[in-house]
């Protein structure tokens, strides 16, 4: 059986929407003062070991930082409904970098917006 990650690509593929999905972030006045780190690199490492893990590729992610524990992490910040929602439009930047069929997409695409929805924290 073939997992998600091999399905569309394997580690590549999750690297390049990660990417993307920072060269967004770095960028944006929302999200970016969210992120402690003067260098994202370390950010957009985490984010894609954790994606590549929870679509099916290697554990790594586990490995280095333990169970994602995804609200507890986040509960530091802020993340309010605009934070979400530039953070989708962030995401989708980054999935349309990568020919996925429609069904790939859909599937993906409804992981991140529930998982977007389930980090909102704060209304202010």
């Amino acid at each position: 059986m073939t997992t998600f990650y091999e399905e569309i690509g394997g580690f590549e593929t999750f690297r390049r929407i990660v990417a993307k999905f920072y060269e967004g972030v770095a960028e944006d006045e929302v999200l970016r003062p969210l992120y402690p780190e003067e260098d994202l690199a370390p950010a957009e490492e985490r984010f894609l070991l954790f994606l590549v893990q929870y679509w099916g590729g290697p554990t790594t992610y586990s490995e280095q930082r333990g169970h994602p524990r995804l609200r507890m992490r986040h509960a530091p910040f802020a993340v309010t409904p605009l934070a979400k929602d530039r953070w989708l439009h962030h995401f989708r930047a980054g999935l349309d970098e990568v020919a996925l069929t429609p069904e790939q997409d859909a599937q993906f695409w409804d992981y991140v917006t529930h998982a977007a929805q389930f980090m909102v924290n704060s209304f202010e």
